[in-house]
């Protein structure tokens, strides 16, 4: 075969394939089957393993592909990603209408109800039809830039329009939607992850989101991800744009892409509401999980008139539905301990069925909000499912009590290791008062608690490092630090419960991986009092080994960007705690690495080092990415909020709250034009 056959044969095969995705994962109507699907696959492949130049960003083939990243890059969308205002009452549905129908007087205003997604936002870029981005919605202006794990979702076209039948694609297209797991997607996810022994993801939102935070799109391929579009962004380029919502939808149906299978046109508040309702009374048999409607006003020309406030659409609300409720018997109170020693009582329920799930277990927090609520043993309890994802106790049933319930009377001893307990408040305690602490280090649930978060996706990320497998290494005395898991042999792993050798050595190939992890996720895996993976990333920025940092001082430690007396003393702290020195020379002698990746030395060349810029709302002629891409060029820094650190704000048009803060803490602010000029300064 010659390249011009290969190349002909290769478009159309790969158009072919495009079609089939589609009808597959969008409209739920496969026309092959699986073997004659794979056939055709497999030749594309074939055909790019010979002829290596015909790969694209937009084949097939590529939805999985690449390496795991060490960090998410930035991405700033080309118009602002806004959140919505909720309400769960109808009053206020009324009162929303009628906010809107004062902007646009006159006028006769049609709405749109859809369902609610209960998953993660994303936006999406196309340029000439090509995915080029897509990112997390993030602080509404930038995201994170997670194109290789959004290419693995079947239902995101790669190229648009899939057929010579649709619209032309536009020169440039920002597209808005929801990643999902399906409800049989997400049993289906935990009954694996069950069966190898991993923790289990608590609801279809954090088992999604999760997932696309995963740094390796190998694994993220590996989840039922869907998507669902309802929104665009800024679109360039395009020929008879729609001019209402439902038309959008079909346009953005018409591209290619998976939109809403039910939406409701409306003309007034009575019909707002019934739609809701109908919506309620559906919700359950929809695929995916839902909280609430979204309310949109139709026509984009009267949306350009009613605007935006700071933060959220005037011309759009969420109406989310009130928290499914329960009532069943509280059995028993067990305490866990967690990693820092903080002993949480659990409430043991009889099973009650709550908006599609079964709850036996739900967190009383500590003892003071056991006491606040007088709940007893014994007690009708009421259970509410939080945004119908996390459940919790909301009350009691007080006219159900018999007077044979009984208080429960919090253990002053640590249940695992039998070592007195402390009330002296810490750190990390919420505003619902003072927990209890098992003091003692070598405490098996704490021992347990640390090497589970050094396992954890967000750390270390060794597969198979969950709490099942953990059990067993400290219990069997193999493991009592981190740095001890580095010296695990295969056949002490294998010889463990449910631990065959190909499962043993699956996780230890993780454990072996886990020694190149950047930096900030050694930080944060060490569990320092304060240190979450944003800080960990702030102090991998600033610091470029571990020595540098531990041996920093505190006002050393303040100058970095996120990092306050307290995080800075909690580190000297852990740093001052010779275990902890041992730790870290173990760790180093296992070969785990302690430089950062992330490092921006504070000397870097250009007028800006040094400096962190924000920038808010729109420029005159520069775009967002430009006036960043200015900032990074001479060595400054582009922040998404704002701060005392903030060395100044550029602000453009509807500039909102970051403008606001700007002016209450007196930083600079500078328009355009001041910023212009600031960029042809030689020095700042």
């Amino acid at each position: 075969m010659t390249f011009a056959e290969a190349q002909h044969r290769h478009a159309a095969l790969a158009a072919e394939i495009r079609r089939h995705d589609h009808a597959y994962y969008v409209l739920a109507q496969p026309v092959v089957t699986d073997q004659e699907y794979d056939r055709l696959y497999r030749e594309l492949a074939d055909l790019e393993g010979a002829f290596p130049a015909l790969v694209s960003p937009d084949s097939p083939t590529q939805r999985v592909g690449g390496s795991p990243v060490k960090e998410f890059a930035s991405s700033v969308h080309l118009e602002p990603m806004l959140s919505l205002d909720n309400t769960y009452s109808r009053e206020e549905v009324a009162e929303f209408v009628n906010r809107v129908q004062k902007l646009l007087p006159g006028e006769t205003l049609t709405w749109v109800v859809e369902p609610k997604i209960d998953g993660l936002a994303v936006n999406l870029t196309y340029e000439r039809g090509v995915l080029v981005r897509g990112a997390t919605r993030g602080d509404g202006t930038t995201g994170d830039d997670i194109t290789a794990n959004l290419r693995t979702i079947h239902s995101v076209p790669a190229r648009i329009p899939l057929t010579a039948a649709g619209p032309p694609a536009p020169e440039r297209l920002e597209v808005r939607g929801e990643v999902y797991l399906t409800r049989s997607g997400f049993q289906k996810l935990n009954q694996d992850r069950a069966a190898a022994g991993e923790e289990l993801f608590a609801n279809p939102r954090n088992a999604a989101a999760g997932s696309l935070k995963q740094l390796d799109p190998r694994i993220v391929a590996r989840r039922p991800l869907d998507l669902i579009l309802y929104a665009v962004g800024r679109v360039e380029g395009a020929e008879n744009a729609p001019a209402r919502h439902e038309e959008m939808l079909a346009w953005l149906h018409a591209l290619g892409f998976k939109t809403p299978e039910r939406t409701w046109q409306c003309g007034s508040i009575d019909e707002l509401l019934a739609a809701i309702a109908e919506l309620d009374s559906i919700r359950r048999d929809l695929p995916y999980e839902t909280d609430g409607a979204v309310i949109k006003l139709s026509s984009h020309a009267q949306r350009a008139v009613a605007g935006f406030t700071s933060k959220a659409p005037r011309w759009a609300m969420a109406y989310k539905y009130a928290a499914e409720q329960g009532r069943t018997r509280l059995r028993a109170i067990t305490i866990q301990v967690g990693r820092t020693g903080q002993l949480t009582p659990v409430a043991e329920l009889e099973p009650v069925a709550l908006a599609g799930s079964t709850i036996s277990r739900v967190t009383l927090h500590n003892e003071d909000y056991i006491r606040q609520k007088d709940i007893r043993l014994g007690d009708t309890v009421i259970v509410e499912k939080a945004g119908e994802v996390i459940p919790a106790i909301v009350g009691v049933a007080l006219e159900l009590r018999q007077g044979g319930e009984t208080t429960f009377d919090f253990p002053r001893a640590c249940p695992e290791c039998g070592s007195q307990a402390s009330r002296a408040p810490g750190e990390d305690v919420g505003d619902e008062g003072v927990a209890w602490r098992c003091l003692n280090p070598d405490c098996p649930a704490r021992v347990r608690g640390r090497i589970e978060h050094w396992c954890a996706r967000a750390a270390l990320d060794i597969e198979g490092g969950g709490e099942v497998l953990v059990r067993q290494l400290v219990s069997s005395g193999l493991v009592q630090t981190v740095a001890d898991l580095y010296r695990l042999k295969p056949a002490e792993v294998a010889g463990l419960e449910r631990m065959g050798e190909k499962s043993a050595q699956n996780f230890l190939d993780g454990v072996v991986a886990s020694r190149s992890r950047d930096l900030w996720r050694v930080l944060f895996g060490l569990g320092i009092l304060h240190v979450g993976a944003g800080v960990a990333k702030a102090l991998g920025r600033a610091f470029p080994t571990l020595d540098d940092l531990l041996f920093a001082s505190v006002d050393r430690l303040q100058a970095c960007e996120e990092v306050g007396s307290v995080i800075a003393a909690s580190i000297v702290q852990w740093q001052g705690d010779a275990r902890n020195r041992e730790l870290v020379e173990r760790l180093r002698q296992a070969g785990v690495n302690f430089n950062s990746a992330l490092y921006q030395p504070q000397a870097a060349a250009g007028p800006f080092a040094g400096l962190t810029f924000v920038l808010t709302g729109t420029l005159p002629t520069l775009k967002r990415e430009e006036a960043a891409a200015r900032i990074e060029a001479r060595g400054g820094r582009v922040a998404g909020s704002v701060s005392k650190k903030t060395s100044y704000v550029v602000a453009g048009a509807d500039a909102g709250s970051k403008l606001e803060k700007a002016q209450a803490l007196g930083l600079k602010i500078l328009d355009e034009a001041a910023f212009l000029q600031l960029c042809e300064s030689p020095a700042r």
